[in-house]
């Protein structure tokens, strides 16, 4: 009985403890949330607000796209291609110095991503209303790597893709 009795006092003061803490935690996921989109106004040159990003994942890797609200904004849609320019190669390169400024940490995916970079192609393309990098492997452990990080960046980002892997001819 005493045993029952710890054992509920236990669980209500774990629940009270998560009661107290949960606006610190909500608060500290707003404040990341800015921070990632603050972060990512900056090392992209676009503004969130005026664009919209999707993370898509393909059996063989994947894709980044950014595209203006407003098709007709020409600023934001040239910004997004030098950007994604820029960040095909960089990724080539093993550089994935941009997420880990935006994101303040390294994305899953990242160290394998660098490892096996000889395996990963990273293909820019104009979209009607902003760019795209497809990003395409045949090796298992470097497609696991950028599901994983295309996963993070749905996620961190809030994007709302499913996350689902899906043939692109699917979209």
């Amino acid at each position: 009985m005493k045993t029952t009795f710890a054992f509920v006092l236990l669980i209500a003061a774990s629940l009270a403890a998560q009661e107290m803490s949960s606006p610190t935690q909500k608060q500290s996921a707003a404040s990341h949330r800015a921070d990632v989109e603050q972060h990512g106004d900056h090392a992209m040159g676009f503004s969130h607000a005026r664009t919209t990003h999707h993370f898509l994942l393909y059996p063989d890797g994947g894709a980044i796209e950014a595209t203006a609200n407003d098709p007709a904004d020409s600023e934001s849609v040239q910004q997004m291609r030098t950007h994604l320019t820029h960040i095909a190669g960089m990724f080539a390169d093993g550089n994935f110095s941009a997420p880990m400024f935006v994101h303040s940490q390294v994305p899953p995916g990242v160290p394998v991503m660098r490892k096996d970079r000889v395996y990963i192609t990273y293909t820019f393309k104009d979209l009607p209303a902003g760019a795209s990098v497809l990003i395409k492997s045949n090796n298992a452990e470097a497609i696991d790597a950028v599901h994983k990080f295309l996963q993070f960046q749905i996620d961190d980002h809030h994007t709302g893709d499913s996350g689902k892997i899906v043939s692109p001819s699917a979209q």
